[in-house]
C-alpha cells in the first residue's frame, strides 16, 4: 500500500520565498497545496512541479478575506486529507512611508494581510494539524524585533506575528503542534525591488547580488518541518544564526 504522503500548505506560494518552499517541500517527498491571490500564478507553479496535479495543487485564497481561506483550507483537506504543515508566507511591505505620509488605510491593509491574514490560515488549519500533531511556520523578520525608517507598518505586522508564534507554542504545544517564527534573511524576492526603489532606511541600499537565493531559506523550513528543530518552538528563528544553519546543514556564510 503506498503511504499517504505528508501534506504542507504554502499561504503566499505564488512567487519569491513561497513559491521556492513549494519546490523544496515537493522536492522532500511531501504533498504541496499552493495558494495566493493570484490563482494563476499559483497554478504556474504547481504545474512546473507536477504535471499531473497529484502532489502539487493551487487554490485560490486572499488573506485579507478570511472566508476565503477558510474555503482554501476544506479544499485542501478534500483533496489531500490530511494537513502536516502551515507555511504563513504572504505579506506585502507597503506603504513605505515616514509614520506620519503613510495613510491610515493602506498601513491598516498591511497589518490586515501581515497578521490577521496569518491567524485566518492558522484558524482554519488548526484542527488539521491538531489531528496530525503539525508545525506552523510564520515567515517573520528582523523587523519584528527592530524598527525601521518609513517601515511602521511592516514592523507592527511582524511584531504581531511573532507573539502570536508564542501564543501558538502556548496553547497548542501541550497537543503536539510546534510553531516557528522564521526571519528568512534578505533575500532576492520582487519585495527588495519595491525597498530599493523607495531609498528609504539602510535595507533599500543593499545591492542585489549581495541578497541570499529564495532557495536557502526554503530548505531551512524543510529542516524545520521534519522536526529535527522542535526545541526551538514558538521563537524567532534566524537563518543567518552560524548554529542554527550548522544544524540545518547549510553553508556557512562568508
Amino acid at each position: 500500500m503506498t503511504q499517504t504522503p505528508s501534506v504542507v500548505w504554502i499561504v503566499g506560494a505564488s512567487r519569491g520565498i513561497g513559491a521556492a518552499a513549494a519546490a523544496a517541500f515537493f522536492q522532500a517527498g511531501y504533498a504541496v497545496a499552493l495558494s495566493a491571490r493570484s490563482l494563476d500564478a499559483c497554478r504556474s507553479v504547481a504545474e512546473r512541479l507536477d504535471p499531473s496535479g497529484t502532489r502539487a495543487r493551487a487554490y485560490r485564497a486572499d488573506v485579507a478575506d478570511a472566508d476565503m481561506v477558510a474555503e482554501a483550507a476544506s479544499a485542501v483537506l478534500g483533496d489531500f486529507g490530511r494537513l502536516d504543515v502551515l507555511i504563513n508566507c504572504a505579506g506585502v511591505i507597503e506603504p513605505i512611508a515616514r509614520f506620519g505620509k503613510a495613510a491610515p488605510a493602506a498601513w491598516a491593509r498591511a497589518i490586515q494581510i501581515n497578521l490577521v491574514g496569518a491567524y485566518a490560515a492558522i484558524h482554519a488549519a488548526l484542527p488539521a494539524l491538531r489531528d496530525s500533531q503539525g508545525a506552523v511556520i510564520n515567515v517573520s523578520s528582523g523587523a519584528a524585533g527592530n524598527p525601521l525608517e518609513g517601515w511602521s507598518a511592516y514592523c507592527a505586522g511582524k511584531a504581531g506575528l511573532a507573539m502570536l508564534t508564542r501564543s501558538i507554542a502556548l496553547e497548542e504545544g501541550p497537543g503536539g503542534i510546534r510553531a516557528f517564527g522564521f526571519r528568512p534573511g534578505v533575500v532576492d524576492t520582487e519585495m527588495q525591488v519595491a525597498i530599493r526603489a523607495s531609498g528609504i532606511n539602510r535595507v533599500s541600499q543593499l545591492r542585489r547580488e549581495d541578497l541570499a537565493p529564495p532557495e536557502e531559506p526554503a530548505r531551512f523550513m524543510v529542516w524545520l518541518a521534519s522536526g529535527a528543530g522542535d526545541d526551538l518552538s514558538g521563537e524567532e528563528i534566524d537563518v543567518r544564526d552560524p548554529d542554527l544553519r550548522q544544524r540545518a546543514g547549510l553553508p556557512a556564510l562568508g
